[in-house]
Formats: C-alpha cells, sequence, structure tokens
C-alpha cells in the first residue's frame, strides 16, 4: 500500500506539475519571463504560494515529525544544517537550483553571428534544465518517499508541497525549451521525461529507507532542508523586489494561502484516516 501509494504520488507530482504548468500556459501564464499573464495570478502569487507550501511542511509537518521520533535533538539540528550546506553545494553546481534564467526565453530577435550565440546559449541552457530537473526530481521523489513511509498524511502534504513548488518552475523550463527548440510538443514531451524521474527516486526512496528504517528521522530532516533551502534561497529571493502596498499585500496573502493549503490537506487527510 505505501509503495503504490508513494508511486502514485510521485507520478503526479513529477509528470502532473508539467502538465500543469503547461495548461497555465496555455491561458497566458509566462512565469518569470516579466510578461504580463492574461490570468489574475502571476508568477509572483504561484511562487509566494509554493514558498508558503514549503515552509508549512517543512516546520510543521517534517519536522515535528522527525523529532517525534525521539532522534536526539543535537543530531536532528546537525542534520538540519548539513543539509542546508549540502543543498547549497548542489545549487553551485547548478542541480538543485530552479532559479533558470527564463528571460533568456523572450526578448528581442538577434541577428547573424549574434544570433548564432543566442541559438547557441538557448540550446545548452535547456539541456542544463533538463539536467538539473532530472536531478531535482529524483530527489523530490526520495524526499517524498521518506515521508510517506514516515506517515501516509505526511506523504500526501510533502507531495503537495513540492506539487506547488514545481508548477511555476516548470513554466519557465517550458518556455527555454520552447525557444530552444520552436517545438512546444517536443518541449514538452522533455520536460515531462525529466519530470518521470520522480517515480524513480520515489522507488528508490521507498527501497532505501526501507532498508534503513532506523534513520527515518534524519530522512525527514533532510527533506525539511531541502524544503527550507529552496524556500529561502529560491523562492523568496525572486519575491524580493520593489513593489506596491498592493502588490507586497498580494504576495503576502499568496504565502498564507500556500500555509494554508497545507494545513487544511493535512487536516483532511487526518480526518479520513
Amino acid at each position: 500500500m505505501t509503495l503504490l501509494s508513494i508511486f502514485a504520488a510521485t507520478l503526479a507530482v513529477g509528470i502532473g506539475s508539467v502538465w500543469l504548468a503547461a495548461g497555465l500556459m496555455r491561458l497566458g501564464f509566462r512565469g518569470q519571463g516579466g510578461v504580463q499573464t492574461a490570468t489574475h495570478v502571476g508568477p509572483q502569487h504561484l511562487l509566494s504560494l509554493a514558498a508558503g507550501a514549503l515552509l508549512a511542511t517543512a516546520f510543521m509537518h517534517l519536522l515535528p515529525e522527525a523529532f517525534e521520533s525521539g532522534a536526539g535533538a543535537e543530531a536532528l539540528f546537525s542534520v538540519l544544517l548539513f543539509g542546508l550546506v549540502f543543498f547549497f553545494l548542489l545549487d553551485k553546481a547548478e542541480l538543485w537550483h530552479h532559479g533558470h534564467e527564463h528571460h533568456h526565453a523572450g526578448g528581442e530577435p538577434a541577428h547573424g553571428h549574434h544570433a548564432h550565440e543566442h541559438d547557441t546559449r538557448l540550446r545548452s541552457g535547456a539541456w542544463a534544465v533538463l539536467a538539473g530537473d532530472s536531478v531535482h526530481c529524483f530527489g523530490d521523489g526520495i524526499l517524498i518517499a521518506s515521508a510517506f513511509v514516515a506517515d501516509l498524511r505526511l506523504g500526501l502534504v510533502a507531495a503537495l508541497a513540492v506539487l506547488a513548488h514545481e508548477v511555476p518552475h516548470h513554466v519557465g523550463d517550458l518556455a527555454v525549451l520552447r525557444a530552444s527548440s520552436g517545438n512546444r510538443r517536443m518541449a514538452l514531451v522533455k520536460v515531462s521525461l525529466a519530470g518521470a524521474v520522480t517515480p524513480l527516486g520515489g522507488l528508490v526512496g521507498w527501497w532505501l529507507v526501507d532498508r534503513l528504517h532506523e534513520f527515518l528521522p534524519y530522512f525527514l530532516t533532510v527533506a525539511s532542508s531541502s524544503f527550507i533551502y529552496v524556500a529561502l534561497a529560491d523562492l523568496i529571493p525572486q519575491l524580493q523586489k520593489r513593489l506596491t502596498a498592493a502588490e507586497t499585500g498580494a504576495q503576502i496573502f499568496w504565502l498564507l494561502v500556500g500555509i494554508s493549503l497545507v494545513m487544511g490537506a493535512s487536516h483532511l487527510v487526518h480526518a479520513t484516516h
């Protein structure tokens, strides 16, 4: 039952987030490229929602579950600290950071030699996006599996938080790949294949945690460090712009929506079990 739940959730997160992103783009959503959206919910709003969901999952679910296991607080905080440093190092290697330079997908067309350089940068940037996405999705699968092994409710909440984070960034990924190839369908296929690595990570995570069950609290703490790092180092910096009072209020509102979404989902799942 746990393995089936892990596979279903990671499949929904990995591929479902890509198709949801594609649907938003069809409605006029264009990611972080500075293009106005045709919808009322813009890139900043979805990033705020994702940040709230990740932080709420880390601080209100994953970490409390780890500490309730009886593991020493000093050891868990040490894992949290080293986890943050580890994801920083992965970020430096461009394997964990999702703050892709999506603005390359827009802008004025280049000409001549500059056009050739521009196309080369787009193609190399597209492969970098796919490589980074694949590694990130594999890691997401392991983290989601760790949460499911601890508790079904915790796994669903973690999957929801990852889904909220992946959707706005897959919008940017699709924009980069569409600009590099000019083929929307192929861009969707490529990003979907990268997302399909998430279930693979989920299966590996289930196998790993099942054999190292005594280390489950530390796996949950590592998952928390990932969520915290992505929220504070990736998402929130993209929101740190000079905005009007109304725009700032909207950011705060969607941040609270993300937190409330995680809390509401947790209570709903808890009530049905």
